[in-house]
């Protein structure tokens, strides 16, 4: 079955990487993105949701589509709990097949775009002095300017300049924005 999906996913153009075993896969892979992981539910030393238990462990985010010729609805329900996006029984068809592993890497592929924002937008916030940070949360509490100055014993023009300075570091065109962008940050704290 696996030097067959291989070479069937090759033809379509896929870059696969097959392995004979789980502690050979969990040794030896190496995480790309965008990627999906095609994942057998019956191997010989661990089942499928046991390998993607200890993916999840690792931090792992790759998504996982199951194959099975005989699955317990138990395990169906963990695996798909624990993250899996597809499961297909043998015998399965190309084309469904196809389907779930375009939708798995195009999850992703948004799973790498999110993950890499939120880094850049925590770049951003970590450029930003101490009082830009206090000014920073201040004006995402909905503080006015001269609010902010009372609240932080100076005066409404050096506030103009700190709000300045946020929205510049920040990148943010508007309030709005930069509530967004403060979310992301306070999302990954």
């Amino acid at each position: 079955m696996r030097s067959s999906l291989t070479r069937m996913l090759s033809s379509c153009h896929y870059s696969v990487e097959a392995h004979e075993s789980p502690e050979v896969f969990l040794e030896k892979s190496i995480p790309v993105s965008p990627a999906t992981i095609l994942l057998d539910m019956r191997m010989p030393t661990m089942s499928g949701v046991e390998l993607q238990k200890k993916l999840n462990e690792m931090g792992r985010q790759t998504p996982i589509i199951f194959i099975s010729g005989e699955s317990m609805p138990h395990e169906i329900v963990v695996g798909m709990k624990q993250g899996a996006i597809d499961f297909l029984f043998k015998p399965f068809n190309l084309d469904d097949l196809l389907k779930s592993i375009h939708g798995a890497i195009e999850k992703d592929k948004e799973l790498f775009q999110s993950m890499t924002q939120s880094l850049t937008v925590n770049q951003r916030y970590d450029s930003l002095t101490p009082r830009e940070k206090e000014v920073c949360a201040l004006l995402v509490d909905g503080l006015m300017n001269k609010d902010i100055a009372v609240r932080l014993g100076t005066t409404d023009a050096t506030i103009k300049v700190h709000k300045s300075r946020v929205m510049e570091k920040m990148q943010a065109d508007s309030l709005q924005e930069l509530v967004r962008l403060f979310s992301l940050v306070k999302n990954k704290a």
